[in-house]
């Protein structure tokens, strides 16, 4: 294989597998979602009954048969352009069968028999299970703890006595069925958030269903009370009889081949990891059985106050769907046509339409006689449409002032002043030749410079002082014509001075 495969390990080829097993779920926002999930139903009815493999007639028979609600327009060539589509989507496989031709013609028309993908199977049931889903079907598992304790007792035996097959088996059920535990718990605890958000609405469902509701949560938190001790003293038994023992049997009798004996055993190790933090807490952090007895708890109360709450408001009459029953008996037994807008303004907040008056921009061109209806529209203010009062300037914002960082500003100013007055009197006194200047000083003599060569001919240009006369110790830069060009040494370098001689005092 040369270097330029593709690697299907990478990013895009992992990007482009999801793609494709989305695609799988195109049927359920199709415009005819109602016309495939017909026909998937029909190959589920079919599977059922052993038969994988099937045509478009027979879907049409089993339609006929068995979904008599089924959309009652679909032909056969209809139903066979469906099952193209769904095999376009991955849903459905496609095979050929010439054994069903009769005749040439039909032989040559190509007979296509269509049966679930492995993936087109599982979104068919994900979607049939969203479909059907209702609180009917969620409960807590209660009867499934003696069934765990019973497994974990008998995976003791089975360890202790090296019989890797019991111990497979054993922990596969162990798996599973607590996997079952988590599943329906959170699906239990879905349907009661959606009881109690949907009760202000249906109060009598939840008041048909209070008492087993309550009967059922109280029996599992005590049962799971009562078996979560042994759960844990049985699991500490079967890791007395060697976890790793445990561990290599399950993995030997493990029949998954497209894994190593390693990666079996580390998937078995993370399994009982899991199994063992459900029912036995780790120093501080409490088992899963522990979490789900307290949030257990917390629903009964929940269940409790909404009991209380429900119960209060149908025996005091006043609720959501009392106070709607009365207004709408107000609005029905109101005398007049007047006496009702009143009263929905009063409830609502709402009013008459404000009607307004503005001189277009265009007046020149559309008069101001002109209908609103039929001119064109004008942009107004929010004032102007929610007061009917023109905007106005109205009275001037106070000033902010900031009396602290203004007081800060004039300090950093008069501070820099006598910075600058000191370093033009060290100019002034040491002059410029056989010296470095500082950086004060060098900013002095550059803007002295600037204000000299600005002129452009010879000229002295002056610094005043740092006091606010600035006449009486001024500094004074004059600059000649020179046969020689001058050079004066500065904190940031060499200063050359093209025939031009300098002098300060």
């Amino acid at each position: 294989m040369s270097e330029a495969g593709t690697d299907v390990g990478t990013p895009a080829s992992e990007s482009s597998v999801q793609d494709e097993r989305l695609r799988l779920f195109s049927f359920t926002t199709a415009r005819n979602r109602a016309e495939y999930l017909a026909v998937l139903r029909a190959f589920d009815h079919a599977r059922a009954n052993y038969a994988v493999l099937l045509h478009a007639g027979e879907v049409a028979e089993i339609l006929d048969r068995v979904h008599g609600a089924a959309p009652a327009h679909l032909s056969t060539a209809d139903i066979a352009a469906l099952l193209e589509q769904l095999h376009g989507w991955g849903v459905l496989e496609r095979s050929y069968d010439g054994a069903r031709a009769a005749t040439l013609a039909e032989y040559r028309n190509r007979h296509f028999v269509y049966q679930f993908s492995q993936g087109g199977y599982q979104v068919y049931r994900a979607v049939e299970d969203v479909l059907g889903g209702g609180a009917g079907d969620a409960s807590l598992s209660r009867l499934v703890l003696p069934e765990l304790l019973a497994d974990l007792e008998a995976l003791a035996a089975a360890n202790l006595a090296g019989d890797a097959e019991q111990v497979y088996r054993r922990l596969t059920r162990l798996d599973s069925a607590l996997s079952e535990m988590a599943t329906r718990a959170a699906h239990f605890y879905l349907m009661l958030g959606d009881l109690v958000r949907t009760t202000d609405i249906t109060p009598e469902t939840f008041l048909v269903h209070k008492d087993a509701l309550l009967a059922h949560m109280r029996e599992f938190s005590s049962d799971l009370a009562r078996f979560a001790p042994r759960l844990a003293e049985a699991i500490d038994a079967v890791e007395r009889t060697g976890l790793e023992r445990l561990l290599e049997s399950a993995s030997g009798a493990d029949e998954r081949l497209f894994r190593t004996r390693a990666e079996r055993v580390e998937d078995w190790r993370a399994r009982w990891s899991g199994l063992v933090h459900w029912f036995a807490a780790d120093g501080e952090t409490p088992s899963e059985t522990e979490r789900l007895r307290e949030g257990t708890m917390t629903a009964i109360s929940a269940v409790l106050t909404l009991l209380r709450r429900v119960t209060e408001a149908k025996r005091g009459g006043v609720s959501r769907e009392s106070q709607l029953r009365h207004l709408a008996g107000w609005f029905a037994n109101s005398p007049t046509e007047e006496s009702a807008h009143a009263l929905f303004e009063t409830v609502f907040g709402l009013g008459r339409p404000r009607h307004l008056s503005t001189v277009h921009p265009d007046a020149d061109i559309i008069p101001a006689t002109r209908s609103w209806w039929e001119a064109a529209p004008v942009a107004i203010s929010r004032t102007l449409a929610e007061t009917g009062r023109a905007p106005s300037a109205g009275v001037p914002a106070r000033v902010a002032r900031n009396d602290g960082g203004q007081r800060r500003m004039r300090d950093a100013q008069l501070a820099a002043q006598r910075a600058r007055k000191q370093a033009a009197q060290s100019l002034a006194a040491g002059g410029v030749d056989d010296r470095v200047l500082d950086e004060q000083e060098t900013e002095v003599l550059l803007s002295l410079l600037n204000a000299a060569l600005t002129a452009r001919v010879p000229v002295s240009a002056q610094v005043g002082s740092a006091e606010s006369t600035g006449s009486d110790s001024g500094v004074r830069l004059t600059l000649r014509p020179h046969t020689e060009s001058t050079t004066v040494r500065t904190a940031r370098g060499l200063l050359h001075l093209d025939r031009l001689a300098v002098s300060v005092q």
